[in-house]
């Protein structure tokens, strides 16, 4: 019997099969500046409409969540995790998400796993008005064990030059406003795991892998709303390493982000997890994003206009001199 790349361990048919499954919804997200389809070596997209525009990129995973979603055989939400990772990032700097593209990597590829990943992905680019141009599925036995899945994505945004949001603007007296995250979203779950090691224990009366799986929040109607008619000195969104690593990279020196730790509204998931794990708050703050998934620095006399665009939006504290770039006070 000759050797064949199936003998190998990879089935070149289920990769066929994936394709077909998310072809149609795959160009669903389309829109005319994509100038081509699935199948081509790279793919197209014409940028037209600015006078001078910047590209803003960014690329992620979703980190040891993808574990809770394997063992827990619920698949859809990760996709939404992976755009949503990548896609809020651009967001910090003003920008408009043009293009996704994604890579899935496996031990042994099942079409229908791979498919209900994709197809979350697809939900996410439709959410935000952008296209899911491209994508790569490898099939790698022996780097990876059958079952196994790694997921990460590419976004690509754009932002007019003069309307670029990089926290150089943000001063003395300016008010940080929270936008509520959705639960951990994709970060710290190695010591979610760690901690609620069974994912199918009961908790707020269903299996608790529906509450750790429930996607990270897309911020790009929220963040948009307000651009369209406040001026804004920064946004930050909070991923891994909490507010204590990702506040300070919009501060300037000499500033500093004082926040009132009482006013945040911490999710109950994450008060059963530093309880249960006997984690320290500062750990905790240090870690998760404690219920903020993105902040949003503007001037004083602004803040209750951004209170009013949005929904569930709170203010934490207030821009100060000082040379630390975060004090949370407890």
């Amino acid at each position: 019997m000759s050797n064949t790349y199936k003998s190998a361990g990879v089935d070149k048919e289920e990769g066929y099969k994936t394709v077909d499954k998310i072809k149609k919804a795959v160009g669903e997200t389309h829109n005319s500046n994509v100038l081509n389809h699935l199948g081509s070596f790279g793919a197209f997209y014409e940028i037209g409409g600015y006078k001078n525009p910047v590209l803003v990129s960014g690329t992620d995973g979703v980190g040891t969540k993808l574990k809770v979603a394997l063992d827990s055989k619920k698949y859809d939400s990760i996709g939404v995790d992976c755009f949503a990772m990548c896609a809020n990032d651009i967001l910090c700097h003003g920008a408009k998400p043009l293009f996704f593209l994604d890579y899935l990597a496996c031990g042994k590829l099942d079409s229908e796993i791979a498919a209900e990943i994709v197809l979350g992905m697809v939900e996410a680019c439709k959410d935000n008005n952008c296209a899911l141009i491209g994508g790569e599925t490898a099939e790698m036995p022996g780097m990876y064990q059958p079952g196994d899945y790694d997921v990460a994505g590419f976004c690509v945004g754009i932002v007019e030059k003069d309307q670029i949001i990089d926290g150089s603007k943000i001063k003395a007296g300016d008010k940080i406003i929270a936008l509520p995250s959705s639960g951990f979203h994709s970060n710290g779950f190695s010591l979610v795991r760690k901690v609620f090691p069974d994912f199918n224990e009961e908790f707020e009366g269903k299996p608790l892998y529906e509450t750790l799986l429930v996607p990270t929040r897309l911020y790009y109607k929220d963040i948009h709303k307000v651009l369209a008619e406040v001026e804004v000195a920064g946004i930050a969104h909070i991923t891994g390493g909490g507010l204590y690593e990702n506040i300070p990279r919009i501060i300037g020196d000499g500033l500093c982000a004082t926040i009132d730790a009482s006013k945040i509204q911490i999710p109950s998931i994450m008060l059963e997890l530093e309880k249960r794990g006997g984690v320290a708050r500062e750990e905790m703050f240090g870690t998760f994003n404690m219920g903020v998934g993105m902040i949003v620095v503007v001037d004083a006399e602004k803040a209750e206009k951004v209170l009013s665009l949005l929904d569930d939006a709170y203010e934490i504290g207030e821009i100060t001199e000082g040379s630390e770039k975060i004090n949370l006070k407890f």
